[in-house]
């Protein structure tokens, strides 16, 4: 007669049969967003920037993981939707001029720059492009989204000889958005440093030189939150993505300031200090 197998003999099987299904199992595909560096290597969500120095730079890292790979890459369109606390974008996010104002330059019209291959201390993110790829920011649109909006189109590409295969389950660095703090304090300051702003990866097409291979991605690789990051504690809130294209997008949402009560006493220090 047969004898049966133990119940420890069953539950190692068992545990054997799932980890071999976890292994099986496909990479999380979407795209990711982080101050400072990329997700896997340590970004981070949210900038509390003090308001008091107009040196040095925060920068925004934008990535991207596959499911599947792409053999021939040439390129990326990326989406960034973000929105102000309040109705009126403050002019310290001013990096274009707005459709509605007065004639003139943007309060802070330099101060945004696309970094196609930002430089970063080595970690598990690849650069997509190994350096060779070139782009920009192709509109700053001021209210395109609602009151206290803007959102950025950007692209870069390389050349058709130095086509990239991008693995799947990689996170790979499409690129970065450099914020610089110039014109934060002192005279001819734009304000609103301290505003809090909260900003979405909205989009990614990964292009190919035949458009019909082409990738559009649209959701956070590790989940919604992989997607947003916070400037000063912007929190989302009623959030609606969705988008045929890059440049074709319906995002909505709500920015509202995560920690009121932090904010209350950094603007009673800022009235206290004018009269010391």
């Amino acid at each position: 007669m047969p004898r049966r197998p133990s119940l420890a003999a069953i539950i190692a099987v068992a545990a054997a049969l799932t980890s071999s299904t976890a292994l099986a199992a496909p990479p999380s595909a979407g795209i990711n967003i982080r101050w400072d560096n990329c997700f896997a290597d340590g970004g981070v969500m949210n900038k509390a920037f003090a308001c008091n120095t107009n040196a040095g730079v925060d920068l925004m890292v934008m990535s991207a993981q596959l499911d599947t790979g792409m053999p021939l890459v040439s390129g990326m369109e990326i989406r960034i939707s973000l929105k102000s606390s309040v109705p009126v974008l403050p002019a310290w996010w001013e990096f274009r001029q707005s459709p509605t104002a007065p004639p003139g330059q943007a309060c802070r019209e330099t101060e945004l720059t696309f970094v196609a291959s930002p430089f970063l201390p080595a970690g598990t993110c690849v650069d997509w492009g190994q350096g060779q790829q070139v782009g920009g920011v192709g509109r700053y649109g001021i209210g395109d989204i609602g009151p206290g909006s803007a959102v950025i189109l950007i692209a870069s590409a390389v050349a058709i000889e130095n086509t990239a295969a991008l693995d799947a389950g990689t996170e790979y660095i499409v690129g970065g958005l450099s914020i610089a703090h110039r014109k934060t304090v002192g005279t001819g300051a734009c304000g609103g440093c301290n505003t809090p702003v909260c900003i979405l990866f909205s989009s990614l097409k990964v292009t190919t030189p035949q458009a019909p291979d082409d990738r559009l991605f649209t959701i956070g690789a590790h989940g919604t939150d992989s997607q947003i990051i916070r400037w000063q504690n912007g929190q989302i809130q009623n959030l609606v993505n969705e988008c045929t294209g890059t440049f074709n997008c319906n995002t909505q949402f709500d920015c509202v300031n995560a920690n009121p009560t932090a904010a209350r006493r950094s603007t009673w220090g800022q009235v206290k200090s004018l009269y010391h």
